[in-house]
């Protein structure tokens, strides 16, 4: 019997990549249903993916008795959107960010433990091979001890998706996003920190374990009269007393391809992990004796949000897969950008007021 699915929000990501990773699993799993707001493109995405089903109103989709569903919508709807699918019995996929409200992205942590749902982010990097072994790595070692330091670097081609709405990536979907999911503040809830800093943090909270932010810092730059700001410029300290810094920079559409500047360094009491994704490094080192580099080819970097999609659908039949983006990883994604933001509108630190 296969898998019944359905995809709220079928936008330009979710055509690009959700939807075609649940065709390939087309042995496993049927399309029954799919929500977006306007006709026009809602009947073109059912058409191209063979959905049985079409409606504006997500709440016919989630009536339909799915057994998946991804939430793919802005950001705003996101919690809605997610908490709906899981009290209608779905295991849930969320695009990344989790929510814009840290007490919502916990209380779907809470909604998916109380009702025994599988919960991801779509946080693509997570899955890649050599970001796993990395985890596995720090696992294997021992652990890091008490996390200290988090050092964070980020940098992607988002500058003229945040200043104008133009596409991320030009003639990558016929369903384009709308400008305002990404420039109306109200509906994404911020620029680059929220529309690839969630990526970053939520593999740094993912390699670093049970950690969270207390308070944050931040200065946030809106060049070229932007609605939302390109760059961040970010200091958060753990509730364990270890500090983290995070540097996001919106920059040229053409850079290198699918070439993203992402760094996690972090330095623990006794072991000190670092991941680099666009140079296609994993070090990690407790002393001279057990270092570990992978010997890793020059695409092991290269982003795509495949292993979400499988794992949802793996662990929605049972299997023994590893969620490797759960519902607390995003959760502390969003205390960090949720306070972020409150500290660069009054220019001080920023408490988190549930660590």
């Amino acid at each position: 019997m296969k898998l019944r699915a359905g995809v709220i929000g079928a936008g330009s990501w979710a055509v690009a990549s959700h939807i075609p990773n649940l065709v390939r699993r087309s042995d496993e799993v049927e399309l029954v249903g799919v929500a977006r707001p306007d006709h026009e493109l809602l009947g073109w995405v059912a058409n191209e993916f063979g959905f049985r089903m079409a409606s504006t109103d997500y709440r016919e989709v989630l009536d339909q008795q799915l057994d998946i569903c991804i939430i793919s919508s802005p950001n705003r709807f996101h919690y809605e959107h997610a908490r709906a699918a899981m009290e209608s019995g779905c295991h849930v996929l969320v695009e990344k960010p989790f929510t814009l409200d840290p007490v919502e992205a916990w209380e779907l942590v809470d909604t998916s433990e109380r009702l025994d749902r599988h919960l991801l982010l779509a946080l693509g990097w997570n899955y890649k091979p050599m970001v796993r072994r990395a985890r596995e790595l720090v696992e294997e070692g021992g652990g890091l001890g008490d996390v200290e330091h988090i050092m964070i670097d980020m940098s992607s081609a988002a500058r003229e998706l945040l200043a104008s709405g133009a596409p991320y990536e030009a003639g990558s979907s016929v369903a384009t996003a709308r400008p305002e999911t990404y420039t109306d503040p109200t509906v994404s809830g911020g620029g680059y920190a929220q529309a690839q800093l969630s990526h970053a943090l939520g593999m740094a909270f993912w390699l670093a374990g049970d950690v969270r932010a207390s308070e944050a810092f931040a200065f946030m730059s809106a060049p070229l009269e932007a609605p939302v700001e390109l760059h961040d410029a970010i200091s958060f300290r753990l509730s364990n007393g270890g500090v983290a810094t995070v540097s996001g920079s919106s920059c040229h559409l053409g850079y290198d391809g699918n070439k993203h500047v992402l760094a996690v360094r972090i330095t623990g009491s006794e072991a000190m992990l670092s991941v680099d994704v666009g140079r296609e490094l994993v070090y990690w080192y407790r002393d001279a004796a057990d270092a570990v580099r992978l010997d890793l080819d020059g695409h092991a970097g290269d982003y795509d949000c495949d292993g979400p999609v499988q794992t949802l659908v793996d662990l929605a039949l049972g299997r023994d897969v590893r969620n490797c983006s759960p519902g607390h990883v995003g959760a502390r994604a969003v205390e960090v950008t949720e306070a972020a933001y409150r500290s660069a509108r009054t220019g001080e630190v920023a408490r988190i007021a549930s660590s």
